[in-house]
């Protein structure tokens, strides 16, 4: 069952400081905020922490945003991917839908109103896919249960 007090934990990657000052000071009373300046130590990050939400800048040096999106599906494929680019680069846009598997992408400079509007949904869908997958997961345990059952039925 989901823990209701459980904040949203998200992660927001981009090279510029000042983005990451401002995405904190606006939601970290709401979410449970992680940072990164680069796509190497956000990987760092969802490699020790339980990520739900990951908002990524597109543009940033070493590695874009869908590179960084590529390598995090390969270590946890769960959390929700959100792209932000200041530019409208079609190309970006359609490698992060393929590669990058995106929830969805949006326009820098991003609305607080949206963008918390865009992290509400992309949880809303992350808390249910595990829902479906603990129902699965019971419902496979019940099944070799009967099975067994029935096993034991049929040989007395």
């Amino acid at each position: 069952m989901e823990d209701k007090s459980k904040k949203v934990t998200v992660l927001y990657v981009d090279d510029e400081e000042n983005n990451l000052i401002s995405f904190k000071a606006t939601f970290r009373l709401k979410y449970d905020v992680f940072t990164a300046i680069s796509g190497a130590k956000a990987i760092e990050i969802v490699r020790d922490n339980t990520i739900d939400v990951i908002i990524t800048d597109q543009r940033m040096p070493e590695m874009t945003g869908v590179e960084f999106l590529e390598e995090i599906i390969k270590i946890d494929p769960d959390p929700m991917r959100i792209l932000l680019t200041g530019y409208t680069d079609m190309a970006a846009v359609v490698d992060a839908v393929n590669k990058g598997k995106i929830f969805h992408y949006l326009n820098k400079p991003w609305s607080e109103e949206e963008l918390d509007q865009t992290i509400q949904r992309a949880y809303e869908l992350y808390a249910e896919r595990k829902q479906i997958l603990e129902t699965y997961s019971k419902l496979e345990v019940s099944n070799e249960q009967l099975e067994f059952l029935l096993r034991q039925k049929l040989l007395s």
